[in-house]
C-alpha cells in the first residue's frame, strides 16, 4: 500500500468554521473557538495520520480586508499559508450571502498552482436548494477540483472530505510523528484557551483587543505534585477594557481561570495552577513587534 502525505491549507473569510472543521478532521481540540469572527490570528497545523496517509492542514486566520498592523500581519499569515502547499481548501458559510471577503479567499486560491475544494460549510442551517445556486455562484468563479457540502459541527460529510483530500496528495512518507496532533507548543495553546474564554465571557470589542501572553510554564513540579504552574498576562487596548475583563472583585477574571484551567488539565493531563494578570497596552494592535503577542514563532 503507498503512502501519501501532504499539506493542506484552509482559506476564507472570517467565521466560517475554518477552525472547527480542523478539529473536527485531526479529531481533537487543536484550534479556540468562537461564535466572533477573527478568532484565528496566525497560521498553525494540525496532523492527522492515517495508515495509508498523513494529512498536515494549516489554518489560517480569516481572509478580510486588514484596518490595523494586526489585520496586516494576519494577512500575511494567510498569503504564507499558501507556500510549499499540495492542496487548497476554501470553506465557505453557507448561511450567509457570499460576500468580498469570500471572493477575495477564492482568488487566493485561483492564483494558487495546484488543485483547490470548495466546502460549503454549515449546511445544516439551510434548506437543501438553496445550495445549488451557491454552487453554481462559486462555479463561475473558479474551477474547483471538487465541491463538497459539509457540516463540520456535527461531522456531516467529514470523512469524505478526507478521503477526497488523500486521493489528491502525492506519494511520500510522514512528516510527524504517528502521535503528532499540532505543530503549537503547549504555552502557545495554553494562551490561546485563556483567549478563547474571554471571548466567551465578554461582549463588545473586548475580545478584538485583547493578545494572551504566558510569561511563566512551569514543569519544575510535574513529576513530583503532577503539577504545571502557569503565569499569564492579558494585554487589553484601554484602561476600560481592564475593568470588564477583570469583572466586580475579580468575578469575570476568575471565571475566565477556572474555565481555562479546566481545560488544559485536560490538555496536558496534570492538575493546573493558573494565574491570571491583566494590564493596558495602548494601541497594541497598530504597534511594531505586533507578531510577538500572537505567533510564538517569534517569541511571544
Amino acid at each position: 500500500m503507498s503512502f501519501r502525505s501532504g499539506f493542506v491549507a484552509l482559506l476564507g473569510r472570517p467565521n466560517t468554521g475554518k477552525s472547527t472543521l480542523l478539529n473536527a478532521l485531526v479529531g481533537t481540540k487543536v484550534a479556540i473557538v468562537s461564535p466572533r469572527p477573527q478568532t484565528t490570528r496566525t497560521r498553525l497545523q494540525g496532523v492527522l495520520t492515517r495508515e495509508n496517509a498523513q494529512i498536515v492542514f494549516v489554518d489560517t486566520p480569516g481572509v478580510h480586508r486588514p484596518a490595523s498592523r494586526l489585520g496586516e500581519k494576519m494577512m500575511d499569515a494567510v498569503r504564507e499559508a499558501l507556500e510549499g502547499i499540495d492542496l487548497v481548501l476554501v470553506v465557505v458559510d453557507a448561511s450567509r450571502a457570499p460576500n468580498e471577503e469570500d471572493e477575495q479567499a477564492v482568488a487566493l486560491a485561483r492564483a494558487f498552482a495546484g488543485p483547490s475544494f470548495l466546502l460549503l460549510n454549515k449546511i445544516d442551517r439551510i434548506a437543501k436548494p438553496a445550495l445549488l445556486p451557491l454552487l453554481e455562484r462559486f462555479r463561475r468563479l473558479h474551477a474547483f477540483a471538487e465541491f463538497i457540502p459539509l457540516a463540520a459541527r456535527r461531522g456531516e460529510n467529514v470523512r469524505l472530505l478526507e478521503e477526497k483530500i488523500i486521493e489528491r496528495l502525492p506519494e511520500g512518507p510522514a512528516y510527524f510523528p504517528a502521535e503528532t496532533l499540532t505543530d503549537q507548543p503547549e504555552r502557545f495553546l495554553a494562551a490561546e484557551l485563556v483567549r478563547e474564554k474571554v471571548f466567551h465571557e465578554t461582549r463588545q470589542e473586548v475580545p478584538y483587543s485583547i493578545a494572551v501572553v504566558v510569561d511563566t510554564f512551569d514543569e519544575s513540579e510535574a513529576e513530583s505534585r503532577n503539577l504545571v504552574r502557569l503565569h499569564a498576562t492579558l494585554f487589553v487596548e484601554k484602561e476600560g477594557h481592564k475593568g470588564i475583563l477583570i469583572g466586580a472583585g475579580g468575578a469575570r477574571l476568575k471565571k475566565i481561570g477556572q474555565a481555562a484551567r479546566t481545560e488544559l488539565e485536560a490538555l496536558l493531563g496534570r492538575r493546573v495552577y493558573l494565574e491570571l494578570l491583566v494590564k493596558t497596552r495602548e494601541d497594541w494592535r497598530d504597534r511594531d513587534g505586533v507578531e510577538r503577542l500572537i505567533d510564538w514563532r517569534h517569541g511571544q
